[in-house]
């Protein structure tokens, strides 16, 4: 899972380059002031250009881990089977596994059958 860089309004004039770099690599940036949230910083990209705000945040979010399936179903506003074809058409698996979790899921689900 990787972390949102967080940038206060004081670093925008010496750290601008970073939250161009950030958003270049895709990756969404949290700007606060006064020790608060005050922007959140959206890559503008195909997401955002076929799916919208909210869904394109969710994409995001899900991908890099920072918010489960139905956490990011609902920054989407959609029910959790329509972001898993959302998940589809974006081309991002809606599960991860590594090869021995793969292995193990499946001889659970095997054992139920």
């Amino acid at each position: 899972m990787e972390p949102l860089d967080v940038f206060t309004v004081q670093d925008l004039t010496q750290r601008s380059g970073d939250l161009l770099r950030d958003a270049e690599q895709g990756r969404l940036s949290l700007i606060t002031k006064d020790g608060r949230p005050a922007i959140l910083a959206v890559p503008f990209d195909e997401w955002l250009l076929d799916h919208g705000i909210h869904r394109a945040i969710s994409l995001h979010l899900f991908e890099s881990g920072q918010a489960s399936l139905s956490q990011s179903a609902k920054v989407a506003g959609m029910p959790i089977v329509d972001f898993l074809d959302l998940l589809g058409q974006a081309g991002i698996p809606a599960v991860d596994y590594s090869p021995d979790e793969l292995e193990r899921e499946l001889e659970v689900a095997g054992a139920g059958t």
